[in-house]
């Protein structure tokens, strides 16, 4: 016989509420699922830190990053979104429904879809943080357009800072790319595209000591540190791009959830099933390629429609009892 839900069980939730984790609220939530969403640490994942966000479609004249996210959360809500300000840090998949513990409580569920995104790297500056937004950009494809004419740096030698340096080489008059080793790790095709490409140049041996600008000028400088002889310059440029890597929020998952060897969690190709039953992945957690707002919230349109499908197959077998 069925039973009354306890308060703190929920048919989805959702952990994560950047583009993936509002856009499959969205969904279940007009499905009559009363989803949850945790929060986590960063509201509204990386879109929080961008400022002007002008290639997510239906906003002709762009939209700040944090206004986006909030326009979402709205959305959400709308259609019944419980929203909590919490932070998991461990979820029990042994049995069900799913046990989530976080820093203000547990939750139940039996579905849950994750859409924990994944953090840049950085170099680990202050002036790198205070002028994120104005200047300094781990997202060519989001903030390049932003940088016309301009000259910018690039720190990094893989594929990630090459794909960035010539992406950019699109809009600004000069890159140069600033990278520790005295040699590119990106693959062949990559660094030939980069090598050869009249507008990129390189510093080798070298790393960025130090960002300099404020939020009105934006960048105006950085200081270069010879990692051999320790000599340090002042080079001139308009914009920092930081192409070092980005690590995905999955380190809860570890051991429980399978992730590809980067730290991705695996899903199912072309889908967004994990190895568990009824664990949905999206966003940036799933993604190392595309890492774009669009692409996000598709895949937390593809979890929600997947968990709705789920619940209406298991039904009979997902009653919690009091």
């Amino acid at each position: 016989m069925a039973t009354q839900h306890p308060e703190n069980h929920h048919k989805v939730v959702i952990i994560g509420s950047g583009p993936a984790g509002w856009t499959a609220a969205i969904y279940t939530a007009r499905a009559n699922l009363s989803p949850l969403v945790l929060q986590g640490t960063q509201p509204g994942g990386q879109l929080t830190i961008t400022t002007d966000v002008e290639n997510f479609p239906g906003f002709p004249e762009g939209i700040m990053g944090p206004e986006l996210m909030e326009h979402f959360q709205a959305q959400a809500e709308r259609f019944g979104t419980k929203v909590v300000y919490d932070t998991v840090n461990e979820v029990d998949f042994s049995k069900r429904p799913f046990k989530i513990l976080a820093d203000e409580g547990s939750y139940t569920a039996d579905t849950l879809i994750i859409a924990t995104g994944a953090s840049a790297k950085w170099i680990g500056l202050e002036s790198e943080q205070k002028l994120m937004g104005h200047g300094v950009s781990s997202c060519a494809t989001c903030d390049g357009a932003f940088f016309r004419n301009k000259e910018v740096v690039v720190v990094g030698g893989g594929d990630t800072a090459m794909e960035e340096a010539n992406f950019l080489a699109r809009f600004c008059s000069k890159i140069t790319v600033v990278h520790r080793r005295d040699s590119l790790r990106a693959s062949k095709i990559m660094q030939d595209r980069a090598l050869n490409n009249p507008k990129i140049e390189f510093i080798w041996d070298s790393a960025i000591a130090e960002i300099h600008g404020s939020k009105e000028t934006g960048v105006t400088s950085v200081t270069l540190k010879n990692l051999k002889t320790g000599e340090t310059k002042d080079f001139p440029t308009q914009g920092v791009f930081v192409a070092i890597g980005h690590k995905p929020n999955t380190d809860i998952f570890a051991g429980k959830l399978d992730l590809h060897p980067n730290g991705y969690l695996k899903v199912t190709p072309g889908g967004v099933s994990t190895n568990i039953e009824g664990v949905f992945g999206c966003g940036d957690v799933i993604d190392h390629h595309y890492r774009q707002a669009i692409t996000a919230a598709g895949t937390g349109c593809m979890a929600a429609i997947d968990a709705e499908k789920y619940l209406e197959a298991h039904e009979a077998q997902l009653t919690v009892r009091v």
